[in-house]
């Protein structure tokens, strides 16, 4: 488990970023159906799978997107922060096996809403699997 570290709002800059890196396991992918009831079986099946587009089994689009919110839970902000929204684009399929690297950067800061807008990716080597963008409202040190 990561230990949470985390930021105040006050020592967010434009340009920060944090990043998370995860081997998708095929238990991950198994918890992941049992969590949310997505038993599609392009993600649990091989042979319906591999009839599939992508010829094989693929990865929760959402397991991958879930490392974003990983990150600002317990890095970049952190701990005390709200994730208030997030828009995703998925761009390739996280196979089994693979490790992805998802990365938050600090895209542009709102000190009255007390807001962070973020830039969020997740690659697999050098493509990039998921882009989008996230919101945050964030903890002030001057507020406890």
């Amino acid at each position: 488990m990561v230990e949470p570290q985390g930021y105040f709002f006050e020592d967010l800059a434009k340009g920060m970023s944090a990043s998370l890196e995860k081997r998708i396991t095929d238990d991950d992918i198994v918890r992941f159906a049992e969590v949310t009831g997505d038993t599609n079986p392009l993600h649990l099946d091989d042979d319906f799978a591999r009839e599939s587009i992508f010829g094989g089994r693929i990865a929760h689009g959402m397991l991958t997107a879930s490392l974003f919110s990983a990150i600002l839970g317990t890095r970049m902000p952190g701990p005390g922060c709200i994730y208030m929204s997030q828009s995703i684009r998925f761009r390739a399929p996280v196979r089994p096996g693979e490790l992805a690297v998802a990365t938050v950067t600090v895209k542009r800061i709102d000190s009255k809403k007390q807001r962070v807008e973020f830039d969020c990716s997740c690659a697999v080597g050098n493509t990039v699997v998921a882009e989008g963008e996230a919101l945050a409202k964030v903890p002030s040190r001057a507020k406890g």
